[in-house]
């Protein structure tokens, strides 16, 4: 597979959210069009909602474990324990290179932002944020782990 990460990068750059950014990037391996990947995802951004939790590039990398090897079978315990396992195994690997999987620790900040509006894309907003390196980290775990 030709390696997407600058796609990925150049998603975000374009506007889109973390979790959009990588989401879409390889949702199309799955059939996926471009509108439902977006939409799916959209909501993941800004550690889900601009609550500044799991970082969205992380939930996009847990969303598309579930795609390649997610169970669909209630019953299923040993699937199930499969997707967490690996969903716990990427996470980690995004932990070794940025210390957290919190979006609120990787941006500096303490807490959850007061309003659900999100900051102006702006040169500035992309230079003093590490959201495109984080980016290029989650679509390198996903090269690596689900392809």
């Amino acid at each position: 597979m030709v390696s997407r990460v600058e796609q990925a990068v150049a998603t975000f750059e374009a506007g889109y959210t973390c979790a959009q950014s990588v989401f879409v990037t390889y949702a199309d391996l799955f059939g996926m069009d471009r509108e439902t990947a977006l939409k799916l995802s959209s909501p993941m951004g800004g550690g889900i909602g601009r609550m500044r939790e799991v970082c969205g590039a992380v939930s996009a990398m847990a969303l598309l474990a579930g795609l390649k090897e997610g169970n669909t079978d209630p019953t299923d315990e040993a699937g199930k324990e499969r997707i967490y396992l690996l969903t716990r195994k990427m996470a980690e690997k995004f932990r070794e290179q940025h210390e957290t999987i919190l979006c609120r620790e990787l941006l500096g900040i303490d807490g959850m932002e007061e309003s659900a509006k999100p900051s102006p894309r702006t040169p500035q907003y992309y230079q003093e944020r590490p959201c495109s390196r984080v980016i290029a980290t989650a679509a390198k775990i996903i090269e690596e782990m689900l392809f």
